[in-house]
């Protein structure tokens, strides 16, 4: 891909010629992920970073959960099975590119990336950590399974399909559903030219 020209489209049509170095920086992270994971089906690629679009509202970077998971169960000491843990001393409410949310999807993923992610969950908001969780998240990649929902990628885009409508239940439901399928379109314009 000629990054140039990629960065040039995506400022016009998404960023409305405003698109600032963080941004940018934040893109990167997550075409170097997806390198490094091996992700070379186009739509995959945009619909990624459509969603990390969306989900950071437009920053690019990773974000952390305003409140911090207050009024919710992981933002207190609590399992999915809602039983109290006293180790480790950290709350797991979300945090990244997609809200990575619960005790067990922190420990569920550090394990998947190899990383201590339970000790340590703030590392979920290092742009290049959080760009390998948004891959692993939405494809079957090591696990074999969308680790966010249960679906995945391949599920929405492969040889018999091409649906980036209901590719959002990989993250939420259909909240918003149309809007990021909107903005995969773009992505994946600017994709195409750059490629």
């Amino acid at each position: 891909m000629n990054r140039q020209l990629f960065f040039h489209e995506i400022n016009q049509t998404l960023f409305h010629g405003r698109m600032n170095d963080s941004q940018q920086g934040g893109i990167v992270h997550k075409l170097t992920a997806f390198d490094k994971f091996g992700i070379t089906d186009n739509r995959w690629q945009a619909y990624m970073l459509a969603t990390s679009y969306h989900e950071t509202a437009k920053t690019m970077q990773p974000v952390e959960e305003i409140g911090k998971g207050r009024g919710k169960p992981y933002g207190k000491k609590l399992k999915c099975n809602r039983k109290p843990y006293t180790w480790p001393d950290k709350l797991y409410y979300g945090r990244g590119d997609v809200q990575l949310t619960w005790y067990e999807n922190y420990e569920k993923m550090g394990i998947l990336l190899n990383l201590p992610l339970l000790k340590h969950p703030e590392m979920a908001l290092e742009p290049e950590i959080s760009a390998q969780i948004l891959v692993e998240g939405m494809t079957r990649g090591k696990s074999n399974r969308g680790d966010f929902t249960g679906v995945s990628l391949e599920t929405y885009f492969n040889s018999r399909n091409n649906d980036p409508i209901h590719a959002r239940k990989i993250v939420n439901g259909l909240d918003q559903a149309n809007k990021i399928a909107e903005y995969h379109h773009q992505f994946l314009n600017a994709i195409i030219i750059a490629s």
